[in-house]
Parts: C-alpha cells; sequence; structure tokens
C-alpha cells in the first residue's frame, strides 16, 4: 500500500505550522520527538481510532512524519531530520513550548 508523503520542500510552511497547531498532534509528535518509529495503535490519546488515523494522516500530509506499512500494523516516525534543515529551530520551539493537559 503507498501512502502519499509530500516531499518536505513542497508542503507550505503554513500547512506544516497548522498541524502542529492542534493539541492531539502536538501530542504526537512530542511523543515520536523521542526517537524511533511507533506502531500507529500505540498511541493513547483518549480518541477513537477513526480521530487518530486522521491526525496520524494530517501529520504525514503535511510532512512532518513517515510511515511505514508492515503487514497490518503502520509504523510512524517524526522526520526529524528533514524538518531541522528545512526549518531550523522550529521542532525545537514547538516542543519546548508549555502544553496543556
Amino acid at each position: 500500500m503507498e501512502l502519499h508523503e509530500p516531499e518536505l520542500r513542497d508542503v507550505p510552511v503554513t500547512a506544516v505550522l497548522a498541524a502542529l497547531a492542534d493539541e492531539v498532534r502536538l501530542q504526537i509528535v512530542r511523543t515520536l520527538a523521542g526517537g524511533g518509529e511507533h506502531v500507529c495503535g500505540t498511541f493513547e490519546l483518549g480518541i477513537s481510532k477513526a480521530t487518530r488515523s486522521h491526525h496520524l494522516k494530517v501529520l504525514r500530509e503535511a510532512g512532518l512524519t513517515r510511515t511505514r506499512v508492515a503487514g497490518t500494523s503502520r509504523y510512524v516516525r517524526l522526520r526529524r531530520d528533514e524538518l531541522d534543515r528545512l526549518y531550523p529551530g522550529l521542532l525545537d520551539a514547538v516542543l519546548a513550548a508549555p502544553h496543556r493537559p
């Protein structure tokens, strides 16, 4: 299965910022910032599976994450190196900001 993952340089910065403006998506990014891949179903966000899938899709289509499909599992990771190269300091600033519980 082929997932749409745009080149980050083709994504407007406004789309990246809009994806990061949602608390649930920001929570996902904070988790992914710890490094490595995470199975999509392991995020404990207190939302439905469909809503979680929607948020992961928004992050992927904004160029923030990469998703690898293996059988019935999907593994997601943050495109940290690419983001830091194109938008230096953006993720650090977003991750350092206080978050609401």
